[in-house]
């Protein structure tokens, strides 16, 4: 089945030929977090790793590659690197969530829910659950009232008050 449906293009956006997203935020988030490694240290952060051992061991990268990755989230913003010292050891590093990497917590958690859908042969490995009551989550787009949007229902404009900061 091949589905054409779309979200809605309004006002100078309607033409896709007439304008070049320059400024898309896609794209600005695709920089900083627009790697395997990087995706997957933002999950380790958000299961409770913290330490550069933990990063490294458990995303299956070389040392470097995983200094690298938590240098470049720690620069952007979404960690913050914190010290810390076990008894009778030197000083060390760990890595902390921030707002800002919080804040991602939604979208990583939509791949997830994607490749659970998607990608699983059977049931998915892990379940989203309210840690409280143990009701399943899943992440959905809704409108600010409430109501589940659907791609063709989703209308995409440009926004006024970014227009206001470029006059």
């Amino acid at each position: 089945m091949m589905y054409v449906m779309a979200a809605v293009m309004e006002g100078p956006l309607a033409d896709l030929s007439s304008w070049q997203p320059s400024e898309c935020s896609i794209a600005k988030a695709l920089d900083i977090v627009g790697t395997r490694s990087a995706v997957l240290i933002l999950r380790e952060a958000y299961y409770g790793t913290r330490r550069f051992d933990g990063f490294a061991a458990r995303i299956g990268v070389t040392d470097a590659a995983a200094a690298a990755q938590l240098r470049k989230l720690t620069a952007a913003g979404l960690l913050e690197k914190r010290p810390y010292q076990e008894e009778g050891k030197r000083t060390r590093h760990e890595y902390v969530l921030t707002e800002m990497g919080r804040g991602l917590l939604p979208a990583v958690l939509a791949l997830m829910q994607w490749g659970d859908d998607y990608l699983q042969p059977g049931p998915a490995p892990l379940q989203l659950v309210e840690a409280g009551t143990g009701t399943p989550v899943r992440v959905e787009i809704r409108s600010a009232a409430g109501k589940e949007i659907a791609l063709e229902e989703l209308g995409v404009r440009v926004n006024r008050d970014w227009v206001a900061t470029r006059t």
